[in-house]
């Protein structure tokens, strides 16, 4: 069948959720596009993980590339966004879209004390990888803003500023160069092999918390950008 017919003109939730799960990749939730997003007319579809999933999927194939995250990110997604006639963006492109914003429209999210986003069921354990901007929408995907449910409201201790060995993470904020230190210090490697104590500290959705050598992985490129 030609690329054309295979193609999808009408594309649902269905069909790109089980795309979509053969790569440990999950929908994130979708919001109708504004004129002052200047994306033009339709929705936005936020593409991302949460727990594990992927994990497997980019180890297998992982190459010796600079940024091997985004490089296996573009061509897991690319492919996709051309079957289902979406246009695709990324967080790693130039200049840096809103994720963050968009993430809160398009799902019940908030911003935690440690300035991650945190979701009612993933805790922390979830990240966005692209964004897919689809001109007549998704058939079976609401693209109605969902109000945010934050579970840091209830959370009375709140063990994530409490957690960290040099309180890098306060009310006040988050203290860069106490953590950038830290991590190139030789006491930093519990953080880059067990994974930031104040993530690790939060009680919600510990189930989806990543395996150990993606945390690993992780660590490792975040201690690279703070430096």
């Amino acid at each position: 069948m030609p690329a054309s017919e295979s193609r999808i003109n009408n594309p649902t939730a269905e069909r790109l959720a089980n795309a979509l799960d053969t790569h440990g990749l999950i929908l994130r939730g979708a919001f109708s596009l504004e004129p002052d997003d200047n994306l033009g007319e339709g929705a936005l579809v936020m593409v991302g993980n949460a727990g594990g999933a992927m994990w497997a999927d980019f180890k297998g194939q992982m190459r010796g590339e600079p940024d091997p995250l985004d490089s296996w990110t573009r061509r897991t997604i690319d492919p996709l966004a051309e079957q289902f006639q979406a246009r695709v963006i990324y967080p790693f492109d130039w200049p840096h879209p809103p994720f963050q914003r968009w993430a809160k429209r398009a799902e019940a999210l908030a911003s935690s004390p440690i300035g991650l986003l945190i979701h009612p069921r993933f805790g922390l354990w979830h990240a966005y990888r692209a964004a897919l901007v689809f001109p007549r929408g998704v058939d079976g995907l609401n693209a109605a803003q969902r109000p945010a449910d934050n579970p840091c409201e209830s959370c009375v201790e709140k063990p994530c500023l409490t957690s960290c060995p040099v309180n890098a993470f306060s009310q006040a904020g988050y203290d860069v160069p106490a953590c950038a230190g830290y991590l190139a210090s030789p006491s930093g490697k519990t953080c880059k092999n067990a994974g930031c104590a104040a993530r690790n500290a939060c009680p919600v959705g510990p189930e989806f918390r990543y395996p150990g050598d993606q945390i690993r992985f992780h660590m490792a490129a975040f201690s690279r950008t703070i430096a």
